[in-house]
């Protein structure tokens, strides 16, 4: 068995993520193809539309055979944990000889040398770092710039300038960290990029769905996602900034500083600023500079409201965690002695499998669970944390 792995989001999935299956389908040499999906949050900081067995059914009927959840500790994280996080988990899996993601321009090529070049932060990096990062500009921006102005070899420029090709470095730097067997295979995306919020006819992004949804736009949500997606929406997004700002209000600043990407007195900036802002998106808005920037603030609050720590995070990170099944295909039940029978980590498809797990595991699946209860209860669903569906093809 040939195993190519996806990671992803899929909030919702739309007809980019059907064209980029089918065609890692056409170039892959591999005979499964599997997803590992953020749960029910997602890396923006953000609360899921729709809850992750919905769209991990979506993804199987789209032609995955398997979907896999990306625990929360990672899911929620900054995007080099969010990489290495699911990266550490595929490389468990003996099969997986491929890693497959979107990205608006770059090639095989191209990013495993820039990732080989970004691997090692020379001292002359990082004195350039700290020169960008005094223009007040965010760590990532900083970053590409202080390459930029170094000329650093085997960095290809442009693919530090799209999101999409940014996080595929991050892949295949932490492939490369883990000195895993995995190779690459970058797909260029089509139609909006991941910020673009304009709607197209066929292939328009999440984000503009998303708004398309909020403005109850049926017309335009139904030209870009598959018939099976466009059933299942509901359009009201779910909605948590309440529940989010009282957990800001409530937390102590020295447990606020304790997550991920909070440095710099960033914890004394947010209450400070709380006490003249009557909304969370107000809140996020004040905080917001060029330095720091909205998706690293949402990814903070979201942190505070779960009650994730950096130190919890790295420790996953070093850890053996498992492989938790949101879904899969009735025609690749293989899959699961397959996995089963050749990875380390425990694969978790209904309760008693639980019984498996160490006191660290226990204690990370936990977060799931919560995580799982919280979304649960503001979505009013009663979603079972020890199932696996099976998804009739």
């Amino acid at each position: 068995m040939k195993i190519c792995a996806v990671v992803s989001e899929y909030n919702p999935f739309h007809n980019g993520h059907l064209y980029h299956l089918n065609e890692i389908k056409k170039r892959s040499l591999c005979d499964t193809l599997i997803c590992i999906m953020s749960g029910d949050y997602t890396q923006r900081g953000e609360i899921a539309m729709l809850n992750k067995y919905q769209r991990a059914r979506h993804a199987i009927l789209g032609g995955a055979d398997m979907v896999i959840e990306l625990p929360t500790v990672f899911a929620t994280a900054p995007a080099e944990i969010f990489a290495s996080g699911a990266i550490k988990l595929l490389s468990e899996i003996p099969a997986v000889e491929t890693l497959s993601f979107g990205c608006e321009k770059g090639t095989k090529e191209t990013f495993l040398s820039t990732a080989k070049a970004l691997l090692t932060e020379t001292k002359e990096f990082k004195n350039q770092l700290k020169e960008e990062l005094k223009g007040g500009k965010s760590l990532a921006k900083a970053k590409a710039d202080a390459i930029k102005a170094l000329s650093i070899e085997g960095v290809d420029l442009e693919l530090l300038d799209t999101p999409n090709s940014i996080l595929g470095i991050e892949y295949t730097k932490a492939i490369l960290s883990l000195n895993s067997k995995i190779d690459i295979l970058p797909i260029e995306r089509i139609g909006g990029g991941y910020n673009d919020t304009k709607v197209y006819n066929n292939f328009s992004s999440a984000s503009s769905i998303r708004e398309s949804i909020k403005f109850r736009n049926k017309k335009a949500v139904k030209h870009n996602v598959p018939s099976f997606v466009y059933k299942d929406i509901d359009y009201v997004l779910p909605e948590a900034d309440d529940y989010i700002f009282y957990s800001l209000l409530t937390r102590k600043t020295v447990e606020m500083a304790s997550v991920m990407d909070c440095s710099e007195g960033l914890e004394n900036r947010i209450k400070a600023l709380m006490k003249d802002s009557l909304s969370l998106n107000e809140l996020i808005e004040k905080i917001t500079t060029k330095r720091y920037t909205k998706a690293r603030i949402k990814r903070i609050c979201m942190s505070v409201f779960l009650n994730i720590n950096e130190e919890f995070v790295r420790k996953c990170l070093k850890n053996d965690l498992y492989l938790k099944v949101l879904g899969i295909s009735d025609k690749r039940m293989d899959l699961l002695s397959e996995i089963k029978n050749t990875c380390k980590l425990p694969l978790l498809t209904r309760k008693s499998d639980y019984r498996l797990l160490n006191d660290f595991q226990t204690e990370c699946f936990d977060k799931d669970t919560e995580a799982g209860d919280i979304y649960n209860y503001i979505t009013k669903q009663k979603n079972n944390e020890h199932i696996m569906p099976i998804v009739k093809i």
